[in-house]
């Protein structure tokens, strides 16, 4: 009873990672909606107001109920949102003007391997050879779709892929630190700490931002948008709110390496996205990249550790 109890969760929780692996994927076409109307930091501050919106409402509507922490377990969980989404968000939005999305992407497609290692040095995570092989495959096919689009790493990028590495590293420990505390917390508590941090900085940096240069009207200018506000609210509800809850549910069951690989399916989601909404255009090696991305992620799931 207690292993089909067990394996009812691990299912519930990859299922809860497809779903917030989706929705993050369809978000970079929502942030190029939304970065037509307003600047990065317009578009990360009124993203956090729309995912606070929507967490007031479930307390208001007694959907869930409020959390309560005392000095030290709050302290812990704003430590872990430092890394995400503080450092995360900050750190790409600031180096994706300084280098191409394509360039980006690439960096990006690092984070399972970097994951792989910290959590077989910190949590001695075990992984099979199968493994690490699937890992191995998933950023293969990740780079491949990228470097197809004919990108081209360029020495004055050099300062953009070091903060999008930064950014990397950032949920990487997210990963780790969160595999390590979470189970001491209900996801949606963990999710309430990190909204509400990242709605106060993010608001801070943009109002004071426009109050020293005197257009705080462009703070506000934006909202009279309707697809800005169509962005800003899939943005902040589902890519920040709900994946939030999502990751931090399947962080209490899935190794954190195996929650990393799973977003090598983000770049696929991207494409497809970009395609049906944007008018983008596939080719050949778009599906040969998504197949060794999604063999990667199916041997890591399926041939993990009995242990």
């Amino acid at each position: 009873m207690h292993n089909i109890q067990s394996q009812s969760t691990d299912v519930k929780a990859y299922i809860g990672m497809a779903i917030s692996t989706m929705i993050i994927g369809l978000s970079f076409v929502f942030v190029k909606i939304g970065l037509t109307a307003a600047t990065p930091l317009d578009v990360l501050a009124h993203r956090f107001n729309a995912a606070l919106a929507g967490l007031l409402i479930c307390y208001l509507t007694g959907f869930i109920k409020r959390p309560k922490f005392n000095k030290h377990q709050l302290r812990q969980l704003l430590y872990l949102s430092l890394f995400y989404p503080l450092l995360f968000f900050g750190l790409q939005a600031v180096g994706l003007q300084y280098t191409t999305a394509s360039e980006a992407g690439i960096v990006s497609a690092t984070t399972p391997i970097f994951t792989l290692l910290l959590a077989m040095l910190i949590l001695k995570e075990r992984n099979t050879p199968i493994q690490i092989l699937g890992v191995i495959l998933s950023i293969a096919g990740t780079c491949y779709i990228f470097l197809k689009n004919g990108t081209v790493m360029q020495g004055n990028s050099l300062k953009g892929n070091i903060l999008i590495l930064l950014s990397v590293l950032s949920i990487v420990f997210y990963y780790i630190l969160g595999r390590k505390i979470n189970h001491q917390y209900r996801s949606i508590d963990i999710t309430a700490v990190m909204l509400v941090g990242a709605c106060l900085i993010y608001n801070v940096c943009a109002i004071g931002y426009h109050l020293h240069d005197g257009t705080i009207q462009d703070y506000y200018k934006p909202l009279l948008n309707v697809h800005f506000m169509i962005a800003v609210v899939y943005l902040g509800v589902l890519s920040s709110f709900v994946t939030s809850v999502l990751n931090n549910y399947a962080l209490m069951y899935i190794p954190a390496s195996q929650v990393a690989v799973l977003n090598t399916i983000t770049p696929i989601i991207s494409v497809v996205g970009g395609t049906m909404i944007l008018g983008e255009h596939l080719y050949l090696y778009h599906y040969i990249g998504a197949a060794l991305v999604l063999i990667g992620v199916m041997v890591t799931i399926f041939f993990k550790n009995k242990e």
